[in-house]
């Protein structure tokens, strides 16, 4: 982010209002160099010459707008930060090294010792340990509450609470919750509302529009859409982002590397285009998968058998995204858990992988891998059972998706 930051995103040239998110995705960036190049440009560099020691006094007091140090600022990064706030349709983002330090940058930007954080309990494992216990080490209290019931929410928000956080939908049953109700209850309470955006993307939902204060992104999964690099970042007004953010990023240095950057700020264009294809291919492999006898149940957001899929198909633009869960069918968690390492040992096509948001399909076993860190009784809170798998469906024909699938799964 430069210093100060622009009040909203600066885009290359005057462009006119009331662009859609996918035009935006191609257009918003930083002025082009006086080499004129079309492809925004990747700068390698870790510091910046300054015209004379008054103008670096001035930029390094935050007096006067330019760039510093790698560690504050790049070009290449503040392409892409711009391009995603005018996606997302807030003032301003922060680029991050990851989707984790994104959400580290926000708890240590707006929380202190003795302040009160409500979050879903279906929430990504890795934020579940970090607000729930690495932030317990230093005064900071978590309370974790059904995703999916606004009265649960309503009730644990105390005078400390500064932070409400969800995840929606979750990872990786796709529970959603109503933001603008979740939103109402924080302003209410003098809180924030954090919204962490990264299954379906501005493509699909833009929870700002819905009273999100703080959108949050881990680049990494489909802002890149390729599975090629680590990136995070968090979308907010531009207030927020200089005055709370920007510091921890200065001190904290979770800086975002400008070819990560990049490729991310290239993956943004084809965005739209993958998540209405991946979506495709999701809701017609779920409508697949509800037919086979080894399948207990399916959890996508997309089928009118989801509890919330009216609400997930008006803040969703209509689609359920790109991300399938399902249970196998057993009769003990031992047996459970055999069968579905039995789907993902019997694959010849498909990835076993940890990831989403590649144009390749992913399969993954949340309770050994991505929410093995919880404790059992965490992972049952969440609804992560032993035979439960989750499929990050990509872009390969959909006849040899299913046909691998049915390698190891079980016929009755």
């Amino acid at each position: 982010m430069t210093q100060p930051p622009s009040p909203g995103p600066a885009p290359t040239s005057d462009l006119p209002e009331g662009l859609h998110p996918q035009t935006l995705a191609l257009r918003t960036a930083m002025p082009r160099s006086a080499y004129g190049e079309h492809s925004e440009a990747l700068y390698l560099t870790s510091g910046y010459v300054q015209d004379t020691a008054e103008a670096a006094a001035a930029r390094f007091a935050g007096d006067e707008e330019g760039f510093t140090y790698a560690r504050y600022g790049n070009p290449t990064v503040a392409s892409l930060e711009q391009r995603l706030a005018a996606m997302e349709g807030t003032q301003a983002a922060i680029a991050t090294a990851s989707g984790m330090s994104a959400i580290l940058m926000l708890c240590l930007g707006v929380l202190k010792a003795g302040d009160h954080v409500v979050c879903s309990h279906s929430m990504f494992g890795a934020t579940v340990k970090l607000i729930g216990s690495d932030l317990a080490r230093f005064g900071v209290q978590a309370t974790f509450v059904s995703q999916t019931n606004p009265d649960e929410w309503a009730k644990a928000i105390t005078p400390q609470t500064r932070l409400l956080f969800a995840e929606t939908p979750t990872n990786p049953l796709g529970d959603v919750c109503d933001m603008t109700a979740l939103a109402d209850m924080a302003h209410r309470a003098g809180a924030l509302l954090a919204v962490d955006n990264c299954f379906v993307t501005p493509a699909l939902q833009r929870p700002a529009q819905w009273g999100a204060d703080v959108v949050v992104h881990s680049g990494t999964k489909y802002l890149d859409g390729q599975g090629r690099v680590m990136a995070g970042a968090l979308c907010a007004s531009a207030a927020l982002v200089q005055e709370k953010l920007m510091p921890m990023l200065r001190s904290g240095g979770m800086t975002l590397a400008p070819f990560n950057a990049w490729v991310v700020l290239k993956g943004l264009e084809t965005l739209q285009l993958r998540l209405q294809a991946q979506s495709a291919q999701a809701l017609q492999l779920a409508q697949w998968l509800q037919t086979q006898p080894g399948v207990a149940h399916v959890h996508y957001t997309g089928l009118p058998s989801h509890p919330q899929h009216h609400l997930a198909m008006r803040q969703q633009s209509g689609q359920g995204g790109p991300i399938v869960s399902f249970d196998v069918r057993a009769s003990s968690p031992e047996q459970a858990r055999q069968r579905a390492f039995g789907v993902i040992n019997a694959l010849r096509v498909l990835s076993r992988s940890t990831n989403i948001g590649d144009t390749k399909t992913l399969v993954t076993h949340p309770a050994s891998t991505s929410h093995g860190r919880l404790s059992e009784a965490q992972r049952q809170a969440a609804g992560v059972g032993q035979g439960l798998l989750r499929v990050a469906v990509g872009l390969e024909h959909m006849d040899d998706i299913q046909a691998d699938l049915l390698r190891g799964l079980p016929t009755a």
